[in-house]
């Protein structure tokens, strides 16, 4: 029996694959854009769109579990259609932001459709993505050497996603994870000036750190298009997790130190989680330029 994995050429989804792969599983990759999808040949890569769940018949004949990346819109149709076609485990990749009791509309449906089919369910809950940061700040790290920010002193512990994906692989893999939920961050609370310097020290140049008004660093963000465009107001706190308004006293009042550890990986894997250092020299060559 196969393991389908669903979003599988995301930053998380393609570190599930070769996961699984080392571990000597059967995979089937599902994504939008299968051609080239960079994924081990060993893997069956199908063209499909969560989006188009009657289109996903061929992708779940004889699968035994699968990864589920989060579609709200029709969680439901594909975890019954999973269901039907003998998929006894799901794991779902959800978000911190709903044990923080912040996500109602995007990923808390995913998890809810799952856990009312009857299925065995592991939610994996990441916080931050470090990727992110790749996303927000390389474009001008690239070309300028510089990063943006109105908020040095903001501090968090991004996730590393390989992390994400080594918890995910031994939910799929292992017994003992059937209805758990894992939050997931990084071991390091790092200001966003920290995280600068340590990419800083990977790439082995300077990057200058600018300070910046909210209103100019969502600009900036706008004019860099994908990913920071589409996140702009949320990831600068304009709007909250479902779009509404922000309360933005609140936000800039919030101690994130007052919030206590932090879970890690290394709670599921045993193995210490990655470091933003780490995850800085891994993407290296990214922030430089071509």
């Amino acid at each position: 029996m196969a393991i389908l994995v669903t979003g599988a050429t995301g930053n998380v989804g393609r570190n599930v694959v070769r996961r699984l792969v080392e571990a000597g599983t059967e995979v089937r990759a599902l994504t939008r854009s299968p051609r080239p999808a960079g994924l081990p040949e060993v893997v069956r890569v199908i063209a499909g769109d969560l989006m188009q769940p009657e289109l996903l018949a061929d992708a779940l004949k004889e699968v035994d579990r699968m990864y589920l990346f989060p579609v709200a819109e029709t969680a439901r149709e594909v975890v019954a259609l999973a269901r039907q076609a003998g998929v006894r485990r799901i794991v779902v990749l959800s978000s911190g932001a709903v044990t923080a009791g912040f996500d109602s509309d995007f990923h808390l449906p995913v998890e809810r459709a799952v856990e009312e089919s009857g299925l065995e369910w592991t939610h994996v809950r990441p916080g931050e993505f470090a990727m992110n940061k790749l996303a927000l700040w390389g474009p001008s790290i690239r070309a300028e050497g510089v990063v943006r920010d109105p908020d040095p002193e903001a501090a968090w512990c991004p996730v590393h996603e390989q992390d994400v994906a080594d918890v995910a692989a031994l939910a799929l893999l292992e017994d003992g994870h059937c209805g758990r939920a894992y939050t997931l961050n990084g071991p390091d609370m790092l200001s966003h000036r920290r995280q600068v310097e340590l990419i800083a020290e990977a790439i082995g140049r300077p990057i200058r750190f600018e300070v910046v008004s909210r209103d100019e660093a969502r600009e900036n963000y706008r004019k860099q298009g994908g990913f920071a465009a589409e996140n702009a107001d949320f990831l600068l706190g304009f709007e909250d997790y479902s779009g509404g308004e922000t309360d933005l006293q609140a936000l800039e009042e919030f101690d994130p130190t007052a919030v206590g550890p932090s879970p890690t990986a290394e709670e599921v894997t045993g193995v210490p989680a990655r470091t933003f250092a780490q995850w800085a020299h891994d993407h290296a060559r990214e922030f430089l330029p071509d």
